[in-house]
């Protein structure tokens, strides 16, 4: 993809579901990743991903200079909650922009937020990560995890060209670690990875997505 699709576009709705029934798993009991705790959450659910994707992120990690390590931000995200976010940024968007159509609000606001109804984060699918040192400092990457768009005037894109040399060294390490071991990015957020869901299925070719939005437990 050398445009940027983003997550609104209906090709990626349009892309069916066979879903695989692979189970949710709990990132803490395998005990190899860094944990961060800005998006720890009541239930935990915040550190489950599908099986497939956790085998792939612990490739990756093999894959990185020695030194270096990835720090797991935020994996699973339940359905609701990913409701609750869409909204509020579209909100807030509606509200700094009157003039947008309502076509135009959902694209923007999925520059950040992926509506809910596709989101790989709700499939179990996508994880938000980035990298530390050997000692748990985390490395230059131009913003902070979670910068949007209007935050970090775009620097937040994974190609941006406003962030330093040494973020955008960072970050070719990251994507190469984890391209390697078989996850997307979605280009409007450096730190968000996924494998198995719709936009995975469309950056890969493939004809359909492994991964659906479901519930924890």
């Amino acid at each position: 993809m050398n445009k940027i699709v983003l997550m609104s576009d209906p090709k990626i709705a349009a892309i069916p579901v066979v879903e695989c029934a692979e189970p949710l798993v709990d990132i803490r009991l395998e005990g190899s990743l860094a944990i961060d705790s800005r998006k720890v959450d009541h239930s935990g659910a915040f550190a489950y991903l599908r099986e497939g994707v956790l085998t792939r992120l612990l490739k990756a990690q093999k894959l990185l200079p020695d030194g270096v390590r990835l720090l797991f931000v935020e994996g699973y995200r339940p359905p609701a909650l990913q409701r609750d976010y869409f909204e509020r940024y579209a909100d807030e968007l509606r509200t700094g922009n009157p003039g947008w159509s309502p076509t135009q609000v959902r694209d923007a606001a999925s520059r950040y937020v992926s509506p809910p109804e596709i989101a790989p984060h709700s499939a179990g699918a996508a994880v938000d990560l980035t990298l530390v040192s050997a000692d748990g400092r985390e490395l230059d990457m131009g913003t902070r995890v979670n910068a949007s768009p209007e935050e970090s005037d775009g620097a937040c894109y994974t190609d941006a060209d406003n962030v330093g040399s040494e973020a955008r060294a960072n970050r070719r390490v990251l994507s190469d670690a984890l391209t390697a071991a078989g996850l997307v990015n979605y280009p409007t957020e450096w730190w968000h990875w996924s494998y198995g869901d719709r936009y995975w299925a469309l950056a890969t070719d493939t004809d359909s997505a492994m991964y659906g939005p479901r519930e924890l437990g």
